[in-house]
Formats: structure tokens, sequence, C-alpha cells
């Protein structure tokens, strides 16, 4: 009676100790790698899962999409300047055994890759480039790196450069590189609006002289403002036809 009540707490204690270790769940966003005796013998999808304890194993894998940070690197673009550049990396995992089974932590090995990868793509890029073609630049270096991690199962789905540091010799010439350019474009349109003033000054001109009435016109205008100003002095302008009449008469006489 006494053996078998020991056997009855054996058997008890035994089972409190291997369920933990033979229940497993799985999440829904999570895939269970079980290998038999370091041997791969199948993939669990998600809810309760039992297995043998102490002999089999179960690796989960998220398949979420991860959001990795890569680290602020320095890098020589191709016309020499030194810049700081960091990304983030969007992955996923797309195959759990070749997660599992082809590297040992796919998500450091992802985030290495993505470094050197940044580091050489940059490195043949011009500043101009990396500051104005992102799009081009970010569709390039997630090309290069799926590539790398296609067969570890990982899907690379976008990396993006976040932010370039650039010396600060070379902010202060973009500056004035920049303000030049301001100061440029501002000269061409103040060009231009004297171009197109000209112009219609001279079509103005044009048909006051074809328009004596609109001439005269225009000058009781002028006469008008002048009349409003306050000013003690005033000057009335005479038409040249008026004057050359006096003046054509004094040259008679002295030659006479």
């Amino acid at each position: 009676m006494v053996v078998a009540i020991w056997a009855i707490v054996a058997v008890f204690v035994l089972l409190l100790f291997t369920l933990p270790a033979a229940i497993k769940v799985v999440a829904q966003y999570e895939r269970g790698v079980i290998l038999r005796l370091g041997r791969f013998i199948g993939i669990k999808g998600p809810g309760l899962r039992i297995i043998i304890p102490f002999v089999d194993r179960l690796w989960r894998v998220d398949t979420r999409i991860v959001t990795m940070d890569v680290p602020e690197q320095e890098i020589i673009t191709r016309d020499n300047v030194t810049v700081k550049v960091d990304a983030v990396v969007y992955l996923r995992v797309i195959n759990p055994e070749d997660a599992v089974l082809k590297v040992a932590d796919y998500v450091r090995a992802t985030s290495l890759i993505a470094q050197t990868t940044l580091r050489s793509v940059l490195g043949q890029s011009e500043l101009d480039e990396l500051l104005g073609e992102r799009d081009k630049i970010n569709a390039k270096l997630q090309k290069i790196v799926d590539e790398q991690t296609d067969p570890w199962g990982v899907k690379v789905s976008a990396v993006e450069v976040k932010d370039v540091t650039l010396p600060e010799g070379m902010q202060r010439a973009m500056a004035a590189q920049a303000e030049a350019e301001r100061d440029r474009r501002a000269k061409i349109v103040h060009a231009e609006g004297e171009l197109q003033a000209s112009e219609k000054l001279a079509q103005a001109a044009a048909v006051l002289s074809t328009q004596p009435v609109a001439l005269q016109l225009r000058y009781l205008g002028t006469l008008k403002e002048i009349a409003t100003e306050r000013t003690n002095t005033v000057i009335f302008p005479l038409p040249m036809d008026l004057i050359s009449a006096f003046l054509g008469r004094g040259s008679s006489g002295k030659t006479q």
C-alpha cells in the first residue's frame, strides 16, 4: 500500500515536471519548427501543441513584419564627401524552416548585410543622388538585401534611408549655394518683369504716337496728378511743335 502511494506520488511529480515541457502554445502570428533529436520533422501552426519532452524541441518563429534599425554608418561618397547615414529595414519570415535551419540569428545577419550594403551602395553614389534620388537608392538597397536574405526564408520588403548628416563645412557651403540660387532666381524674375514692362511701354508709345487725342488725354491726366501733389512749384511741359515756331523765328533773326 505504501509502495503504491509512493508510485502515485512519483507519477504525479513526473507529470508536474514534464507537462510544461510537453505542452506548447503557438500564437496566431507564430509558426513552430519542431526538431526531434536534432532532426527537422515539421512545422506546426497556431494552437495547443504537444511534443515529446526532452526529445522534441520547438522553435517559435515570428512571421510578423519586423522593423530593424541599421546603426549609423560613416560613408565616403563617390565625390569624396564624408557623410553619416542610418536606415531602417522592414522584414518578415516567409519560410520558418529556412529561418531556423540555415541561419543562427536571421535578424542579426540581416542587420549586418544591411550595414555592408548601405556602405557599398552609397559609396558608389554622389551626394546629389543621395539627397535628391532617395527613392531610387532605397529601391536598390532593398533589392540587394532581399537577394542576400532570400536563402534564409526572410523577405525584405523595404529599406529606407532615414537621416543623412553632413559635415558642418558642407552644410555652410550648401546653404551659401542655396542662397546664391535664390538670388539668381530673384534677379531673373526681376529682369523678366522689366522686359515685359518695357514691351508694354513700347506698345503704349506706339499707340500714343498714332493717336494724338490719346496723347492729349494722357497729358491732361498727368497735369491732374501733378495738381494733387502738395508742392509750390509746378512745371508744365509744352509740346515741341508749339515751341518750334518761336525757335525758328529767333534763329532767322540772327541770320539777318
